[in-house]
């Protein structure tokens, strides 16, 4: 798609967050300012500790900033009250981690299903819509197994259906490949770039992993709270 065709999805300005440790302040971002626009892949990378995943958490609603601002769709998420991230994060924003995040006692597609309850999704749309899901995923004869009887490989593609199940226009994935070798990770990301194309979804993920960032819209790189130059 067209630069000119991607709108702003999501833009962070200014953003500073500290924690209290003891008697100080732990600076753990510094002053990032991102632009996220449709329908792109965007990989954020740097060592542990360097603030991506505080970064995601800010992005996600999951928490807020100490200092700076967060737009999510023109609207000024850093003022919104937990309850309103949180109805924003069922419906427009999809999680993937790192520890897959599935109940074992489920099946893949019982797993999928659950997004969409929780979502609110009209009932008569779940079974077409979780098919769809797991059959983009390439696990459309896998729907009925359990986490333990999937590969790793498997069980991270069951998170991107679960992810991707109630239309989010926005993914975040915090390390997706990290527990895969390299052919799970390339098949993961080779799902990443359909969801983009077919989804009409902006992916931003991090990684330590640079054998997958050549897929990325944009790459950047996090060195102790702050963007640097690639």
């Amino acid at each position: 798609m067209e630069a000119a065709d991607r709108q702003s999805l999501l833009s962070v300005r200014g953003v500073e967050r500290s924690f209290d440790v003891g008697n100080s302040k732990l600076r753990v971002l510094k002053g990032i300012d991102l632009e996220l626009q449709t329908h792109q892949l965007i990989m954020l990378k740097g060592r542990s500790g360097s603030g991506k995943t505080t970064l995601m958490n800010l992005m996600g609603g999951l928490d807020t900033p100490t200092k700076g601002e967060i737009h999510f769709r023109g609207q000024p998420f850093h003022q919104w009250n937990d309850d309103r991230r949180t109805e924003v994060r069922r419906k427009d924003i999809g999680f993937i981690f790192q520890a897959y995040a599935l109940l074992p006692l489920l099946s893949a597609y019982e797993n999928v299903e659950l997004s969409l309850r929780m979502a609110k999704t009209p009932r008569g749309d779940w079974k077409k819509r979780i098919t769809t899901c797991l059959d983009m995923v390439g696990l459309a004869k896998r729907m009925h197994h359990r986490p333990f009887e999937l590969s790793g490989g498997e069980q991270q593609r069951v998170a991107i259906a679960k992810a991707i199940a109630h239309r989010p226009s926005l993914l975040l994935a915090d390390e997706p490949t990290a527990e895969l070798d390299s052919q799970m990770a390339a098949q993961v990301m080779t799902v990443f770039r359909e969801i983009v194309r077919s989804e009409n979804v902006t992916i931003c993920m991090t990684t330590h992993d640079t054998t997958i960032m050549e897929v990325a819209d944009h790459v950047y790189e996090m060195v102790d709270g702050v963007f640097v130059a690639g």
